[in-house]
C-alpha cells in the first residue's frame, strides 16, 4: 500500500466518521422538530441547519463511496469490450473525473473566500456559511484524490484491470 493510499484511506475514514455524525445530527433535529411540531413550537431553523449539513454528509462521504466502488455505474457497453479497452476507458473516466472534481472543489473555494470576506449569515440562526462551504470543498478534493489513487493503481499495479 503506498503512502497516498493509506493518506487517502486514512482521511476518508475520518470523513465518513464526521458525514455519519452530520447524518446522526439531521435524523436528530428532523425527529426533535417533527415532535416538537406537535405542541406548535418547531425547532427554529431546521431548514437552514438540514442544507448545512446534507452538503456536508453528501460531500464528505463521495470520496468513501468512490473508494468503495459503491457509486451507480452503467457498463453495459463497456462490459463487452476486452479488458485492455475497458481499463483504457477507465483511466480516462478517472482523469475526467479527477480534473472535473478539482476544479469544482478550487471554484467552491473561491465561494468560501468570497462568503467568508462577505461575512455572509444564514437569516434564522445567524450560522456563517463559508465552513461548510470549505468542507464541500474539501469533500471535492479528497474524491479527487481517490480517483488519482484509482489510477495509479490502474496503471502501475500487476492487477490493475476492471
Amino acid at each position: 500500500m503506498s503512502i497516498l493510499e493509506k493518506i487517502s484511506s486514512l482521511m476518508n475514514h475520518a470523513f465518513i466518521f464526521v458525514a455519519g455524525t452530520f447524518m446522526v445530527a439531521m435524523i436528530l433535529i428532523t425527529c426533535t422538530n417533527i415532535f416538537s411540531r406537535l405542541v406548535w413550537v418547531p425547532v427554529k431553523g431546521t431548514f437552514e441547519l438540514m442544507g448545512f449539513f446534507g452538503a456536508v454528509v453528501t460531500a464528505f462521504a463521495l470520496g468513501y463511496t468512490q473508494a468503495k466502488k459503491a457509486h451507480i455505474s452503467v457498463d453495459i457497453l463497456v462490459s463487452r469490450f476486452p479488458k485492455r479497452v475497458q481499463k483504457f476507458l477507465s483511466g480516462i473516466n478517472c482523469v475526467i473525473c479527477m480534473i472535473f472534481f478539482t476544479l469544482g472543489g478550487w471554484q467552491i473555494v473561491k465561494l468560501a473566500n468570497t462568503l467568508r470576506t462577505s461575512g455572509e449569515v444564514t437569516e434564522t440562526l445567524r450560522i456563517i456559511y463559508y465552513p461548510f462551504t470549505y468542507g464541500v470543498a474539501l469533500g471535492c478534493f479528497l474524491l479527487s484524490l481517490v480517483l488519482l489513487v484509482e489510477l495509479a493503481e490502474l496503471f502501475f499495479s500487476n492487477n490493475g484491470a476492471t
